[in-house]
């Protein structure tokens, strides 16, 4: 092996255990009290040397930030690609019991994402690539739903004939598919402007009912919040008409 190879592994290895030592200190102390010299001491290194991997906290709270989206809609993508195709129920709770299930394992770094913001910290504008991709499993099966005339949005319209979206909202509606989609497969496949519209309170559900699993709010309602979360998938694939 050359050195310019050996020296990359060097580094990966080095990055990785700074990132697992940061990880450690925000399940032992919060994101407020994370500090590159802490875990420079904790992994035997001198701060200067964590400073050329991380130049600075918000950096590290980047990247930790970044591996908990990825590690999250990992998860997601996983659960919701060994579902037939054809159950789009099933899609569906298999994406919300997953992020719920990487959640309650990962409770710091979850809280990262949709938790407390972290005094002093003021995150970056994230990409579909980084912070999308559960939304967009949400929206493909939305979609796949449309498609296969599967999706019955009669009630949905129904609740909103004498109060239609404004032509702004609309406008706002076909833009975000748009983004999530990509501008091509948006006009060629257009999805109802009732259904981005759900696919946004869908989105709104999953991570409403993970927070509240995971920062306690259903401890002293159930036993069990697993069961009560994919009961909860199940009913509001029904309420969005999902069949």
């Amino acid at each position: 092996m050359t050195a310019a190879p050996t020296r990359a592994l060097a580094r990966a290895a080095v990055s990785t255990a700074i990132l697992d030592s940061a990880r450690r200190h925000l399940a032992e102390s919060g994101p407020a009290a994370l500090s590159l010299r802490a875990v420079a001491r904790d992994i035997g290194m001198a701060s200067s040397a964590v400073y050329r991997y991380f130049p600075s906290r918000d950096r590290l709270l980047e990247r930790l930030i970044a591996d908990a989206h990825d590690a999250m809609s990992a998860a997601a993508e996983a659960a919701e690609t060994a579902v037939p195709r054809d159950d789009l129920p099933g899609r569906w709770t298999a994406v919300l019991t997953a992020v719920h299930g990487w959640a309650r394992a990962h409770p710091h770094e979850y809280a990262l994402v949709y938790g407390t913001p972290v005094p002093g910290y003021r995150p970056p504008d994230m990409t579909m690539d980084d912070a999308g991709r559960v939304g967009l499993l949400i929206v493909r099966i939305l979609q796949d739903a449309a498609r296969a005339g599967r999706l019955h949005l009669d009630a949905l319209r129904a609740a909103t004939a004498e109060a239609p979206p404004s032509d702004h909202l609309r406008h706002e509606l076909d833009m975000l598919t748009a983004e999530v989609l990509g501008a091509a497969e948006a006009a060629e496949n257009p999805v109802p402007p009732e259904a981005v519209a759900a696919a946004v309170a869908a989105w709104t559900h999953l991570f409403g009912t993970v927070n509240f699993s995971v920062f306690g709010q259903y401890d002293s309602l159930f036993c069990d919040s697993d069961a009560y979360v994919a009961f909860s998938a199940r009913q509001f694939a029904a309420l969005l008409g999902l069949t």
